[in-house]
């Protein structure tokens, strides 16, 4: 195996090395380690490397595995944090300059599951401050870190929130990472890095130790080399915990192949999202992605979001939230050392936003999920661009993207779906599936909650018949 390879290989492929004693888990630390600490900063990835943990972990493993203790497909394995999840007596920064030297006595419940399945963290990885609360940021620059940088063109942007985790493992500094998700922050950047990324279901993995932002949107979840990565750490992280109010109290078990045969699955989608709203440049290989779907067996109808005001709604929602969690932020001043100042004024707005407009838009809220469920009961998937086009340059102001005088259709398509599948809670799957002007695009495939198997074995059997999710950037010299 060439060197670069090992760097781009699933979980799979290393725990199988790894079990033939084939390379060491010592080995694998030292390569990644020098990887991530020499090219992470590059990309503005890295929030702060873990190694010397990881290195004493490593000795663990390869004791384990001389002795046959095999703990499971994660064993060994070299994988990084988004940032604001809690490692105990580490910094944990959140991406923002008030909390630069901020320590926790306590490990965020997914990072300790993945200790106890043996898997090495390498490091912190960076994200937009405060993961874009509230109501997002403005600028690509908008973390203590610097601008995260896309490892296909690094004068392009990674996306956000979790810039870093999607950059680190689409660049190979990683072979896995944790993100998380509000309204998108999963679905960006890997659509954007070219990177497979799962949103699971609201409540199926605990946020204890995790960054609050919104707490009834906030979820974590993993961002892969594939779907059955995803699907591997996943069942790690998945269960419930009496820590987290917003537990849903399941576990989760990767079975794909007990998944619904996908002959019998009914896909909806809206073919202006693909026809019209796509950039042009993605549209030849969005409608290639399709087609591979159909040769799937996926049947496709015609679908509809139900009619709801979601940009107002997640205003309200995720305003309210998040100004109630960082009030004592903007009362102590402190929230001005925020690198956007459209952001500051954000948060300063939000603390204005009236109760009624919470409590209105959360009884709506109600009404909404109801109706989406009533349209999942008809159709098994949502099928949709993840984003429309390539990444932003990192240079253009993030609330003005695209061309200004590209005209827009009438029709909404499918467009609110990011939206409405935050505030309903549901899983997404979210996989490559070519490149427009030489930069990763994606289809996000959503569906009823608790149903990742489903999305996980559609995205397996789309990976089969594809090489997108194995195709490398450039290498930073």
């Amino acid at each position: 195996m060439a060197a670069d390879d090992l760097f781009f290989s699933t979980i799979g492929e290393l725990n199988a090395r790894l079990r033939a004693r084939d390379i060491s888990a010592r080995d694998l630390v030292d390569s990644f380690g020098d990887r991530l600490t020499a090219l992470g900063p590059k990309y503005n990835a890295l929030a702060l490397p873990l190694l010397d943990a990881a290195k004493k972990a490593a000795r663990d493993v390869d004791g384990d595995i001389k002795r046959e203790r095999f703990r499971g497909p994660l064993q060994g394995i070299p994988w990084g944090a988004k940032d604001l999840l809690s490692v105990k007596k580490t910094v944990t920064a959140w991406g923002a300059k008030p909390y630069a030297s901020q320590v926790f006595d306590y490990t965020a419940t997914a990072v300790r599951r993945l200790e106890k399945k043996s898997a090495l963290l390498l490091g912190k990885l960076a994200m937009v401050e405060l993961a874009g609360g509230p109501l997002g940021y403005h600028s690509a620059a908008a973390s203590v870190t610097g601008p995260g940088l896309n490892p296909w063109d690094t004068t392009r942007w990674s996306g956000g929130s979790s810039s870093g985790s999607a950059t680190a493992v689409s660049a190979g500094l990683v072979t896995f990472a944790l993100g998380s998700e509000t309204v998108g922050s999963i679905v960006t950047p890997s659509a954007f890095c070219g990177v497979t990324g799962l949103r699971p279901t609201y409540g199926l993995v605990s946020r204890y130790g995790a960054m609050p932002l919104s707490w009834t949107l906030d979820k974590i979840g993993p961002i892969c080399r594939c779907a059955e990565d995803c699907g591997r750490v996943l069942e790690a992280i998945a269960g419930g915990d009496e820590k987290d109010s917003g537990s849903a109290g399941k576990s989760f078990y990767y079975a794909p192949q007990y998944a619904r045969d996908l002959k019998m699955l009914h896909a909806g989608f809206a073919a202006v999202d693909f026809d019209e709203w796509a950039e042009p440049a993605a549209r030849l290989d969005f409608a290639k992605a399709l087609d591979t779907l159909r040769a799937m067996g996926l049947q496709f109808v015609p679908a509809k979001l139900p009619d709801f005001p979601y940009g107002p709604m997640i205003t309200a929602i995720l305003g309210s939230e998040a100004a109630a969690i960082f009030e004592p932020l903007v009362a102590s001043g402190q929230v001005n050392q925020l690198a956007d100042q459209k952001q500051i004024a954000g948060f300063h707005a939000a603390l204005e936003l009236p109760a009624v407009a919470y409590l209105n838009a959360m009884r709506l809220r109600r009404t909404m999920q109801q109706a989406l469920r009533q349209l999942l009961s008809e159709i098994d998937v949502l099928v949709a661009p993840a984003r429309f086009g390539p990444a932003n340059k990192v240079s253009e102001p993030l609330d003005q993207p695209g061309d200004p005088n590209r005209q827009m259709p009438k029709d909404p398509g499918l467009t609110a779906l990011v939206a409405a599948g935050n505030l309903a809670g549901l899983p997404a799957l979210v996989v490559p599936c070519g490149f427009a002007d030489g930069m990763p695009i994606a289809i996000q495939i959503v569906g009823r909650a608790f149903t990742e198997n489903t999305l996980l074995a559609i995205g397996r059997e789309f990976q089969n018949r594809t090489d997108w999710h194995k195709r490398r950037p450039p290498t930073l010299t």
